[in-house]
């Protein structure tokens, strides 16, 4: 290979370091889905270690914000799981019924279900021969 190709090369991974090494010293954000579910929306959060006591949901307008803290864990060697407490708002993909949110807790993830104000309604025709 030529020189500035290998320069550019040695470039991008230098990036690359930097920014894996920014993600493991960053504030923790779980992973979300909003998923349809025809009359409802469900909210999905990845929320592994989290106890359920910790777990606050508020509803503001058009935003949903879920809270929560996973204790850091003591006397770590090595670690890549970030700790702490968490603040995650997300916007209403859809217009919901005002506090019409139904949460539960199982095997690490959130579950909340909204009504939706405009219900999704799938319609069949019969076909006639």
């Amino acid at each position: 290979m030529n020189e500035p190709v290998l320069s550019r090369l040695q470039h991008l991974m230098s990036l690359r370091e930097e920014v894996e090494s920014l993600s493991r010293g960053g504030r923790w954000v779980p992973a979300a889905d909003w998923c349809d579910a025809g009359t409802h929306l469900e909210l999905w959060v990845d929320v592994p270690g989290v106890a359920a006591e910790s777990l606050t949901l508020s509803e503001e307008g058009q935003h949903v914000t879920v809270s929560g803290e996973r204790e850091p864990l003591t006397r770590l060697i090595s670690g890549d799981r970030p700790g702490g407490h968490f603040d995650l708002t997300l916007t209403f993909p859809e217009e919901v019924l005002p506090q019409s949110g139904q949460a539960s807790l199982a095997q690490g993830v959130l579950t909340v279900r909204f009504e939706k104000r405009y219900p999704t309604i799938d319609v069949r025709s019969e076909q006639q021969d």
